[in-house]
């Protein structure tokens, strides 16, 4: 059967998927662009709010390099760090202003809004009111989409990598080199799953946050990319340090909801409700504006003593809140709240995964042509916690750096290689998936991820995650084997797989750095 070969694979939509496509597109490659739903602009990138890392005024990449540094506890890759403050302002420029057309908000003198978040030095950040990843998203998608070497392909589910040394039924390629040669995909219209061949892929996947109880990310982010590419032999990096963002809408009638940090960067302040101002008893010099995980670690022992929730008091901000943020504005009046005069219920969700695929400074993995960008590679700008608003900018930098390699070393597959991979094998007797079953399990781990590997940690806790996830990856892993291939299933297989790497990690660090806090148990003897 003769299989089309694209150029470039990439599984994923978001800035560091979408940046890849377009370097590579543009360079005369065809680039396959695969999204697991159905609206290809509906990821994290889509949901991000303060804004993107540029530069500010008397602003320069060493000083930005030392925030991110600070930010993640200094056991971030100076390399990688190095290499975000360096090309990414530049790039921000070239490709997301000048080519994609990206409205940042400008002052009255026609120069770049900059507002500023916690743990940054300086105003740097770009931003479009509060909903500047959806613009973002929207206008690179556009680019994108008048490319004619680029193809979009929605509601396509990878569901494995192909390498030549697990799948090809040569038994010469299990001395060879282990290389990537595209991936298993399900398409969900037709149920079928068909191999996408490509020499190079890109793993654009997204994070974890929908593996816990409470997330701003959106239930797609299942920690998919991590899981296929550890089943592949990745190697997975930092998976120790989740991020918390401290403040997310509490209300009992509504899902989480992020409060971006350029709230707290425009003057609001963090109340308990008791009604004090708590953030300089935490971090008295940086009070609200201290890095994210002192501040939800703040806001978590202000909940132990006041219980369920804090306060976000924007009240007294000098912009016009409903101009400056548009998005959480209206979210909230259609809830009967008034940002402008109401005090704002937040509690702490999971939000960015600083850790991920361990690539080099071209995003390339240990696999031959696999490479993986944004939020589940491991690069190490992010360290132990990551800089508000880096994100974006390093999915930026990275996926077009990752381009660019493949640009470079132009990876070819052969015929008969791919001839020798075999159809997808569907089990002998496959029986449907009870949707409540996969819901329910999904619930079970998110809540074991939750309260064990959490906010705060402790050895016990871990070792109840632990054994948890082990009794839900061998029921999952046989229904997986038997029932009938969807999204559903696929997503919850690669869920418990992320959720166990996550909590090994925390178990085997002792150190608690950044994100990743361990309690000392407490002493049995009162003396």
């Amino acid at each position: 059967m003769e299989h089309e070969i694209q150029d470039v694979l990439i599984i994923g939509t978001g800035i560091a998927g979408l940046s890849a496509a377009v370097t590579a597109a543009e360079a005369g490659l065809s680039v396959t662009v695969l999204s697991k739903d159905g609206d290809v602009s509906r990821n994290n990138t889509w949901w991000a709010q303060g804004g993107i890392v540029a530069e500010g005024i008397d602003d320069n990449p060493e000083l930005l390099a030392k925030d991110i540094m600070e930010a993640g506890s200094r056991i971030n890759n100076v390399q990688a760090v190095n290499i975000v403050a360096q090309e990414g302002p530049e790039l921000v420029h070239e490709l997301l202003i000048n080519k994609a057309g990206v409205p940042f908000e400008r002052g009255k003198d026609g120069n770049f809004d900059r507002t500023r978040e916690g743990a940054h030095s300086l105003r740097r950040i770009f931003h479009v009111k509060d909903q500047t990843g959806r613009a973002i998203q929207e206008h690179l998608m556009a680019y994108a989409a008048g490319l004619k070497n680029i193809s979009f392909l929605p509601g396509m589910v990878a569901v494995d990598l192909i390498t030549n040394t697990h799948h090809s039924t040569d038994p010469q390629q299990r001395y060879k080199k282990r290389k990537v040669l595209g991936a298993y995909v399900l398409d969900e219209t037709s149920g079928e799953i068909t191999p996408v061949f490509s020499p190079s892929v890109i793993l654009a996947t997204g994070g974890v946050g929908s593996l816990y109880l409470h997330t701003s990310n959106p239930a797609s982010a299942t920690g998919d990319g991590i899981a296929m590419a550890y089943r592949a032999g990745c190697e997975i990096i930092n998976a120790e340090y989740i991020q918390f963002h401290p403040t997310t809408l509490y209300h009992r009638d509504a899902q989480r909801f992020l409060m971006t940090e350029a709230l707290r960067g425009e003057g609001a302040r963090l109340m308990n409700r008791r009604g004090e101002y708590f953030m300089e008893r935490y971090q008295p010099e940086l009070k609200d504006l201290a890095p994210r995980d002192e501040v939800a670690r703040a806001i978590y022992n202000e909940m132990d003593s006041s219980t369920g929730f804090v306060y976000l008091d924007a009240r007294n901000l000098k912009v016009d809140v409903q101009q400056r943020f548009p998005g959480i504005f209206h979210r909230c009046s259609e809830l009967d709240m008034d940002i402008r005069s109401d005090l704002i219920p937040v509690v702490p969700a999971a939000h960015y995964f600083c850790g991920g695929i361990k690539v080099n400074s071209s995003g390339r993995t240990e696999i031959k042509n696999l490479y993986a960008v944004g939020e589940s590679a491991g690069t190490g700008v992010h360290g132990a916690n990551r800089l508000a608003s880096v994100s974006l900018l390093e999915g930026l930098v990275f996926g077009v750096r990752a381009a660019r390699s493949i640009i470079k070393h132009e990876a070819k597959l052969k015929s008969r290689l791919v001839n020798s991979i075999p159809e997808w094998k569907y089990p002998p007797r496959v029986v449907d998936f009870d949707p409540l079953l996969i819901k329910h399990d999904l619930q079970n781990i998110q809540s074991t991820m939750w309260n064990y590997v959490g906010i705060l940690r402790t050895e016990k806790r871990l070792d109840r995650a632990l054994s948890d996830l082990n009794y839900y990856t061998h029921r999952i892993e046989r229904f997986y084997k038997e029932a009938r291939a969807g999204k559903e299933i696929i997503q919850l297989r690669n869920a418990v797989l992320s959720a166990t790497i996550i909590a090994r990690a925390a178990q085997a660090n002792t150190e608690s750095r950044g994100c990743h806090f361990r309690e000392a148990p407490k002493s049995m003897n009162p003396g």
